[in-house]
This record gives C-alpha cells, sequence and structure tokens, in this order.
C-alpha cells in the first residue's frame, strides 16, 4: 500500500512540474520576456534564481505599502493646497473686513481736518484783514471793503 501511495504522489508531482514548465515556457516565448532575458541583468538574474525570486518577491510585497504611501501623500499634498487656498481666502477676507473699516475712519479723518483747516483759514484772514485795516491799510476789492466796515464797526462798538 505504501508503494501504490508513493507512486501516486509521485505521478501527481510529475502533472504540477509539467503544467509548471509549460508556464514557464510560455511565459520565457514571450517578446519582452525574451528581450530582458538577453540583458545582461537578465543574463546575471537567469545564473542567480534565488537572487531573482527574491528580487520579484520584494517587487510584489512592496507594491501595496508603496502604493499606499503614494496615496497618502497625494491625499496630503491635495489637502494642504485646498488648505492653503482657503487659508488664503479667510486671510483676504479679514484684511478686506479691516480696510472697510479703516477706509470710512480714514474718510471721516480727512472732512474733518478739511473743515478745520477751512475754518482755520477763514478765521485768520478775517483777522489779518481787521488787523490790516486798523494799521491804515488800503482796501483792494469789494470783499475787503465790506470787511473794512464789519472791522469799524466793530471798533465803534468797543469805543462805546
Amino acid at each position: 500500500m505504501q508503494h501504490s501511495g508513493s507512486n501516486s504522489s509521485m505521478t501527481d508531482f510529475q502533472k504540477l512540474w509539467a503544467r509548471w514548465d509549460g508556464l514557464v515556457n510560455r511565459f520565457n516565448d514571450d517578446p519582452k520576456v525574451a528581450w530582458l532575458m538577453e540583458t545582461r541583468i537578465g543574463q546575471y538574474l537567469s545564473s542567480q534564481p534565488v537572487l531573482a525570486l527574491a528580487g520579484l518577491m520584494f517587487s510584489a510585497m512592496a507594491a501595496l505599502p508603496v502604493g499606499i504611501f503614494l496615496s497618502f501623500a497625494l491625499v496630503t499634498i491635495v489637502m494642504s493646497v485646498v488648505g492653503f487656498v482657503f487659508f488664503e481666502m479667510f486671510l483676504l477676507f479679514i484684511g478686506g473686513m479691516i480696510l472697510m473699516c479703516v477706509l470710512p475712519g480714514i474718510a471721516l479723518f480727512s472732512v474733518m481736518v478739511a473743515f478745520i483747516s477751512n475754518a482755520l483759514y477763514v478765521t485768520s484772514a478775517n483777522i489779518f484783514n481787521c488787523y490790516y485795516l486798523t494799521k491804515g491799510g488800503k482796501v483792494l476789492d469789494d470783499h475787503e471793503e465790506s470787511m473794512e466796515s464789519k472791522c469799524e464797526n466793530k471798533k465803534m462798538k468797543e469805543m462805546q
């Protein structure tokens, strides 16, 4: 019985070996594989089957972690670009709001400075005209004549 069991396992092994040999022969008949096997690397790997198998296993096993890492890197880059754009939009919005708050203040300040400087100009012009007229200067136009009469009226009121 033991003899027939080992004979059966031998024929199964021979069938398996024949299928493997056919698969390898079909693989070697591929033109791309034939071109690769003619190169120096192909010839070296053909003479070092353990190294070729280790390289093949490493490549196959490293494909998933490398793919996951590249996916992670791509997602990280996309998220950082999107985050940067949103952050820039937020900063531009805040800057625009600050600008919209500062500009009315600047406008109000400039209007007030214009009113104050205009009032100072008119007041100083009137004061200088009154001073000039009281010192005996000559009046040049109608506006100054009306100023002269105003100053004289004031002077008369002060004397009374």
